[in-house]
């Protein structure tokens, strides 16, 4: 008797495991790659997502709220807050007049952050190594970049060939709330890169600082 209320017990319980939802059983590992008002670029599970306040990413994942502290998320229910380096989120002083902003190494030591040039959404690869911002020719066309017709001929040398590019000028590049005019930047003829890389054309223009785990940008006075 006793084996059978047993095996009655573990066959409810089989029941009610099966009954919960999927999502509710997995953990998510999320953090938080960049910060905005009211947005985010939030890596959950190693896939990455720029969510406005009230936008739920494919996992279930809703934002609340964002700003230069950290970012508030629902859950299943739940609240969860995270500021950049992953820790719970808690008070912090502001970047005076926001000329500081900080870019923290991703899950494979990349500095990747996401801002905007022109006006419209971009994601960044940190490129010291890159004399100026480069992207590839589809995400030009994305920007509205008419760089056949306004930028100049050029060749630029890649890891592997030379390729033609194109010269061009950049209304506004934006990172977090530091915002330059008039930034140079190649747009090359093809594939690649296929993240746009911020060279230095726009970070030799402010003080740059590697803390290890994190890149410190702030204005020149």
């Amino acid at each position: 008797m006793r084996a059978a209320h047993r095996s009655r017990h573990l066959c409810r319980l089989l029941i009610l495991l099966l009954a919960l939802p999927l999502a509710a059983l997995a953990f998510k590992d999320i953090h938080v790659v960049a910060l905005f008002k009211d947005r985010v670029m939030v890596e959950i599970d190693g896939k990455r997502h720029l969510l406005r306040s009230g936008q739920t990413s494919p996992e279930g994942v809703t934002l609340v709220s964002a700003d230069s502290v950290g970012a508030v998320f629902r859950y299943h229910g739940k609240t969860l807050e995270r500021r950049l380096d992953g820790r719970a989120r808690a008070p912090a002083k502001r970047a005076a007049s926001g000329d500081e902003v900080r870019i923290y190494r991703d899950n494979q030591g990349m500095f990747k952050t996401v801002g905007s040039i022109n006006g419209l959404p971009v994601s960044f690869l940190v490129d010291t190594g890159a004399s100026a911002v480069a992207m590839n020719a589809d995400e030009a066309r994305r920007l509205g970049i008419d760089y056949r017709v306004e930028g100049d001929s050029t060749y630029v040398a890649t890891a592997s060939s030379v390729t033609q590019a194109f010269s061009v000028t950049l209304d506004r590049v934006k990172v977090g709330e530091i915002e330059l005019r008039n930034v140079s930047a190649v747009v090359l003829d093809g594939s690649m890169p296929r993240e746009v890389l911020l060279g230095m054309s726009f970070l030799q223009r402010l003080d740059l600082h590697n803390q290890g785990d994190h890149l410190t940008l702030r204005k020149k006075f």
